[in-house]
């Protein structure tokens, strides 16, 4: 099997109209111009849905974070607090990279992330 890229990410939601202003507004992330439940983070594509549409029970994604690559955690971290966001823990240094989480409206898992070095 051959894997050429991932194509989206489904993120579940209860409420389309926050997760819209969530994604859109506060993230700033583009919104594609087909679909509107659906938002670009560079190449990967990130697809809004809401499972009771569906008859399934809404549950957020935990411990599955969404990583959006920044070249500045800290300077990200406080626009997005500026904006309400609130984070789970003091900004990590693994030794290669910064990871700051936090959670969208829904309670799914999300990261600042930026690496700075190589793996060795």
């Amino acid at each position: 099997m051959e894997v050429e890229r991932v194509d989206f990410v489904a993120v579940p939601t209860r409420d389309r109209e926050l997760a819209v202003a969530f994604y859109g507004e506060v993230l700033g992330l583009r919104q594609d111009e087909h679909r509107s439940l659906e938002f670009w983070a560079g190449e990967t594509c990130l697809n809004i849905w809401e499972p009771a549409a569906y008859g399934v029970e809404f549950q957020p994604q935990k411990n599955a974070h969404i990583a959006f690559r920044v070249p500045d955690v800290a300077a990200a971290r406080a626009e997005l607090e500026s904006k309400g966001i609130e984070f789970e823990e003091d900004t990590v240094d693994t030794g290669v990279c910064h990871i700051a989480s936090f959670t969208d409206a829904d309670g799914n898992d999300l990261m600042l992330h930026h690496r700075y070095a190589p793996h060795d």
